[in-house]
């Protein structure tokens, strides 16, 4: 029996991009970005939340497209996005079709403006149809903008899992714009930020250190802080993604979805009522105090994640906590092995070494973990 391996490399490029009023006639940065060629077009989708903010949005698409831009746009696309948009196929089936109705190529370009769950939607529309076409997403709550954004991941929830279905996939290009994150509700904004405060925990200490020197400024919703932790963290992310050594994540440690495992589960409990950003605040905080209860993390700086946490105005516990089953366990601790089937192979969770750098571990003490449960909702019920 004999046969022969071959190594088949593919390189990628990531484009990252900030600035405001993309389609302003005086913008030139996306003219700059799109390659154009004879017969390439353009294919837009708008999450439908945006129109009431951006009445003007897709005319203000057309007039780029037909004076900056020597690509022809054939659509502009309102569709359903949040959470909705992504538990079942509908929406991915919708975006599909327009995909095969305008004749999108390999050479062609889907435009997806949104926030996260509807960037997942359209982006595994794009990544599937022709296998593949080109993607550039235009993010637009403070979650999306930080963090996922610049991801490369795509997908909807499946068999009540979320983003069971889907695909890892670079986009084109992500654009930045600061004209749609300072529209987005102040819950909004403020909850993306937990991303910031998250990546700057596994990542960068000194960034972690300027998001608490500066959460007065953050929950005010001050514009410049917002841009600035914003940028950081998209950087942090992609730069980890690219430079990593794992962007479709063939291994088992994703340094990046710290406290997820028990946000995925806590979204899944309340039916999304909690959204992810809240459930990402409450999972990293748990983790945090988790990490200093079995001596890896100080339990001052543990204090200080929690505090910055409060101070933005984010959960540190959710009722949803207490839910168990018949046995007494707690439910959100199903997360685990979803979160070790999601992986492949052996359960590993990111818990804090210190502020700027985790370390994987492999298991969790379940009993332990239930006392930062309680002792963070004492914390919780003085606050209210």
């Amino acid at each position: 029996m004999t046969g022969e391996d071959f190594d088949i490399q593919v390189s990628f490029r990531h484009r990252i991009r900030f600035t405001r009023d993309a389609f302003s006639l005086e913008n030139e940065m996306l003219a700059g970005l799109l390659e154009t060629r004879g017969h390439s077009k353009a294919l837009v989708f708008v999450e439908e939340g945006l129109r009431s903010f951006f009445p003007s949005l897709e005319s203000k698409i057309q007039h780029y497209f037909e004076r900056a831009l020597g690509i022809e746009l054939v659509g502009v696309e309102w569709l359903e996005g949040s959470e909705t948009a992504k538990r079942d196929g509908r929406v991915y089936q919708e975006a599909m079709a327009s995909i095969e109705r305008y004749h999108i190529d390999r050479h062609s370009y889907v435009l997806v403006i949104g926030g996260g769950a509807f960037l997942d939607v359209i982006g595994y529309a794009a990544a599937t149809g022709h296998r593949g076409v080109r993607l550039v997403r235009f993010p637009t709550t403070t979650l999306s903008q930080d963090d996922s954004g610049v991801g490369v991941k795509n997908g909807i929830n499946a068999f009540g899992k979320k983003n069971f279905i889907g695909s890892f996939a670079v986009p084109y290009a992500v654009v930045n714009d600061f004209q749609f994150l300072h529209t987005q509700p102040a819950k909004t904004r403020l909850e993306g930020l937990i991303e910031a405060v998250k990546v700057a925990l596994v990542k960068d200490g000194e960034f972690f250190c300027w998001i608490e020197s500066n959460t007065e400024q953050l929950r005010a919703l001050n514009e410049d802080a917002i841009e600035t932790a914003v940028k950081r963290s998209a950087l942090l992310h992609a730069r980890h993604i690219a430079q990593g050594g794992d962007p479709f994540e063939l291994g088992s440690s994703r340094p990046l979805d710290y406290g997820h495992w028990a946000a995925h589960k806590l979204e899944q409990l309340t039916n999304f009522k909690l959204t992810h950003g809240e459930a990402v605040a409450v999972g990293v905080a748990i983790d945090t105090l988790y990490a200093s209860k079995v001596g890896i993390l100080c339990s001052e700086a543990a204090q200080r994640v929690i505090e910055v946490i409060q101070e933005l105005g984010l959960p540190v516990w959710h009722e949803s906590l207490d839910l168990r089953d018949e046995k007494g366990r707690r439910l959100v601790f199903q997360g685990l092995e979803e979160f070790r089937e999601h992986l492949g192979g052996e359960l590993t969770v990111l818990l804090l070494k210190q502020l700027g750098q985790g370390i994987d571990i492999h298991e969790i003490d379940e009993e332990i973990w239930d006392r930062c449960v309680e002792e963070l909702k004492g914390q919780a019920l003085v606050m209210h």
